[in-house]
């Protein structure tokens, strides 16, 4: 195991500064912004069955394959595109996840025709409103609740992959719909 870079309790660890860096700055922070919402899922799905820090490493390739999450050029991604991206080393090369991200896209624009935003559809969920957390430690953290069992399901129904429970949970801490920063970590907030 690797030596903190500092001193300060994190939810997840320090292990390297790219994991302290976005747990820092970016882990459970609010996102309204729809291009940012969508390349959250795109990597929470990316991430199922591997580490974070993984899906943190490849960062700049899965924004290369997709266009920046341009969530229309996504979509229109071809075929011979998302073979190309199965070949690519900048990503994890999933022969399921990656044509996932176009249907999602093309599910994503449908949301946002629907509700005007894909962000007005997410945070109506909340009211708005962040939740807190208020975990003692991470060990108490969920893996799931209602609310990502609910936003699962009403995205499977939609025809999105990639998003079950527990992925939605994880998706909706880094996007800040939920901040889960336990009472043990240098970030949380009464």
């Amino acid at each position: 195991m690797a030596e903190p870079i500092d001193d300060k309790p994190r939810c997840f660890g320090s292990h390297t500064e790219l994991y302290a860096d976005y747990h820092d700055t970016e882990w459970g922070v609010p996102v309204q912004d729809d291009q940012m919402l969508f390349e959250m899922l795109i990597l929470e799905g990316a991430h199922a069955g591997l580490s974070w820090e993984t899906i943190l490493k490849k960062r700049e390739g899965y924004r290369d394959v997709y266009h920046n999450f341009d969530v229309k050029r996504v979509a229109n991604m071809t075929d011979f595109e998302l073979h190309k991206a199965l070949s690519n080393p900048g990503i994890v090369r999933h022969r399921q996840k990656v044509p996932a991200a176009r249907k999602n896209a093309r599910i994503f624009l449908a949301m946002q025709k629907e509700f005007g935003s894909f962000s007005d559809w997410l945070w109506a969920h909340v009211d708005g409103e962040p939740l807190k957390g208020n975990w003692p430690t991470a060990a108490d953290i969920p893996a799931t609740t209602p609310l990502s069992d609910a936003i699962s399901k009403d995205l499977k129904k939609r025809g999105m992959s990639f998003v079950g429970p527990t992925i939605i949970y994880a998706y909706l801490q880094a996007v800040g719909i939920v901040n889960d920063h336990h009472k043990g970590c240098w970030s949380y907030r009464a």
